[in-house]
């Protein structure tokens, strides 16, 4: 089964909207996540529309950490993932994604970036 971008075939309600007419269009299809985990680097480049570029973040051990007071970006190694506000269960299995806590070497930190999408995890330092 594809993963569509298109708006849902039904109401909040239940009901069904108006018969779309057509089937879904290549450019309107999704990809599967990333799943960024906690792991020695891996990524790919994906083509996008346009002929764009987008580097897909599989896995990663190390994070951009910029310290607040310091004024400072350090690179640190990434130990676990304490928090994640996207799903609970990728807590339990060390996935990343924007907003995630991520336990580094100097402490507490939250990723601003988009792993799966930028291809690389920055964070700022919260503890």
């Amino acid at each position: 089964m594809a993963i569509s971008q298109l708006k849902s075939l039904r109401k909040l309600t239940g009901g069904k909207y108006k018969q779309q007419g057509r089937k879904k269009k290549q450019y309107e299809l999704g990809r599967d996540p990333a799943f960024t985990k906690i792991e020695k680097r891996r990524a790919s480049n994906i083509r996008t529309i346009g002929s764009n570029r987008k580097v897909r973040l599989f896995s990663n051990d190390t994070a951009n950490l910029y310290d607040p007071k310091a004024k400072k970006y350090d690179q640190v190694k990434i130990k676990a993932v304490a928090e994640n506000p996207a799903n609970r269960h990728f807590i339990r299995r060390n996935i990343m994604t924007k907003g995630t806590i991520i336990e580094t070497e100097k402490g507490k930190a939250r990723i601003t970036s988009r792993p799966g999408q930028d291809g690389a995890v920055n964070a700022v330092l919260i503890s």
